[in-house]
């Protein structure tokens, strides 16, 4: 699949912009993005160029950029204003059926659109649709035509950086969760607010240090993916393309065909970590297996089938949390200015991942009863 998002004015090997070009290949040919101001807001949208780009057919994502504050309520926007559109269309066709033709309208009208397959089949239709309206008179045609495209179904992402979901956008990003609507959040989450001089945010780890964390982070990071979890009708996953690119593939694909707001963290290296930027995916690996960053699922689907919904996607932790620390300056420079804090720190940050996976093991292990059903759809 040609990706739609490419050269990019990012930092080199920038643990961010595979996400968006796998975004970009799954999705981009009717892809909507809200992106938060941040590192992908400046590579994304730095004008007179821009790294979205269009297919051989034209399309290609429509992309925009809002403040900190209010993304998670823009893109919101961007779907409710969707859903307005479509309903509009599908009423328009109605009316114009016996005009059109009721073989036509009827398949455009159940159409399923969930497989690349089936959207394939409905551009093929409303291509069909376009021409058949060209013969008729515009006056009655024109309504229709000014959103004959969104009878494609679109696929609306929200997009930022830890700093914006997990601080300065958390309770816009909880309102949209909560909404039941059908949005996409990705959240990639570089453990520190990397655009605007690497401070400390919500998302960094216990014992790493940045600005406002100068003698390493003492309280532990914030549970993002379990927030979430609680409402029982999100999707949810933590992911790591260098741990794991089939999990990151096959999240991607689930969230965006579970019709409701979905949430995806991947994990982001980032050159504020202080490493070797050419060796970035190995260390997503090590994040992975030192138990810091666990690979899971919440498919609130497999809730109303009658399965356990949470699924825990790597393994318990086989390397050491130091193993995987010592490579970044982010601790190394706590551990070269005061050992005796930084094994204090990373000791408290490796009894915080037992007892993270304890929770984890326990839930994955569940009955589906143990679980909040999802109150939208029947359970």
């Amino acid at each position: 699949l040609d990706p739609l998002f490419e050269f990019s004015g990012a930092c080199a090997g920038c643990g961010e912009t595979p996400y968006l070009k796998l975004l970009s290949q799954l999705f981009g040919d009717r892809l909507m993005v809200a992106n938060a101001t941040g590192c992908s807001s400046i590579y994304g949208g730095s004008l007179p160029t821009t790294p979205w780009t269009t297919d051989d057919a034209g399309r290609g994502p429509a992309w925009s950029n809002s403040l900190f504050e209010d993304n998670a309520e823009f893109g919101l926007g961007l779907r409710l204003a969707s859903d307005v559109h479509v309903q509009l269309a599908r009423r328009r066709l109605t009316e114009l059926r016996d005009t059109i033709g009721a073989d036509l309208v009827d398949a455009i009208l159940a159409a399923p659109q969930l497989r690349e397959s089936e959207l394939t089949a409905q551009r093929e239709r409303v291509t069909e649709l376009r021409r058949r309206l060209a013969g008729l008179d515009p006056a009655v045609t024109a309504d229709l035509l000014s959103v004959v495209d969104q009878l494609v179904r679109r696929s609306v992402w929200i997009v930022g950086g830890d700093g914006w979901a997990y601080d300065i956008g958390s309770g816009g990003l909880d309102h949209v969760l909560a909404s039941g609507r059908n949005v996409n959040v990705l959240v990639l989450d570089t453990e520190v607010y990397s655009n605007t001089g690497g401070q400390m945010s919500k998302a960094t780890p216990l014992g790493a240090v940045a600005k406002f964390a100068s003698a390493g982070k003492t309280v532990p990071l914030k549970d993002l993916a379990l927030q979430a979890i609680a409402y029982g009708s999100v999707y949810v996953a933590k992911v790591a393309m260098g741990a794991d690119p089939q999990q990151t593939l096959q999240a991607f694909r689930e969230a965006e065909a579970y019709d409701g707001p979905s949430l995806v963290i991947a994990y982001s290296h980032c050159i504020a970590h202080g490493i070797d930027m050419r060796l970035g995916m190995d260390q997503q690996y090590r994040a992975v297996a030192s138990g810091h960053w666990p690979l899971l699922r919440y498919d609130p689907v497999l809730r109303a089938a009658g399965d356990n919904p949470f699924l825990l996607d790597s393994h318990r932790p086989r390397i050491s949390l130091d193993d995987y620390r010592k490579r970044e300056l982010r601790y190394r420079s706590l551990a070269n200015a005061d050992p005796v804090e930084y094994e204090r720190l990373l000791g408290m940050a490796e009894q915080a991942i037992a007892q993270r996976w304890n929770v984890y093991e326990e839930m994955a292990s569940r009955g589906p009863e143990h679980f909040q059903p999802d109150a939208r759809r029947e359970n």
